[in-house]
C-alpha cells in the first residue's frame, strides 16, 4: 500500500517537472525569437535541466540586461518586478561552427525572462 503511494507521488511529481521545462523551454525560445538579431542562424538548440536559485540579486539582474549579449538586440524591455527566488535554463546552439550557450533567468511562473547572460 505504501509503496503504491510513494509511485504514484513520484509519477506526478515526474509529470510536474516536465511540464515546468516544457513551459520554460517555450518561454526561452519566445524571448529568442523576439530579440535574438538573427534567430535563423541559431541551430541545434539544447536545453539543460531547469534550475532554481536565489543568488541573483537586482545588482546582478542590472549588470546582465546592460550586458546583454553579442547576437542579441540592444534595448530588449524586461519586466519591472521579479521574485527572489528565480528559475533558469541554459541553453547551448550552435551559430556558424561556434557552439555557444546562453542562461536565461525566468520569473516564478516562467512566463517571463527576467534577465540572461
Amino acid at each position: 500500500m505504501k509503496s503504491g503511494k510513494y509511485i504514484i507521488g513520484m509519477t506526478v511529481l515526474l509529470f510536474a517537472s516536465c511540464g515546468q521545462q516544457y513551459h520554460a523551454e517555450k518561454t526561452v525560445k519566445a524571448f529568442i525569437e523576439a530579440n535574438a538579431e538573427n534567430p535563423e542562424l541559431l541551430s541545434d538548440r539544447e536545453f539543460a535541466d531547469l534550475g532554481t536559485t536565489r543568488y541573483v540579486n537586482d545588482s546582478l539582474i542590472h549588470l546582465m540586461r546592460h550586458r546583454g549579449a553579442e547576437l542579441f538586440k540592444k534595448g530588449i524591455s524586461y519586466p519591472e518586478k521579479h521574485s527572489d527566488d528565480l528559475f533558469y535554463l541554459r541553453m547551448s546552439y550552435v551559430r556558424g561552427t561556434d557552439t555557444l550557450q546562453n542562461t536565461f533567468y525566468l520569473n516564478q511562473e516562467l512566463t517571463e525572462v527576467v534577465a540572461f547572460k
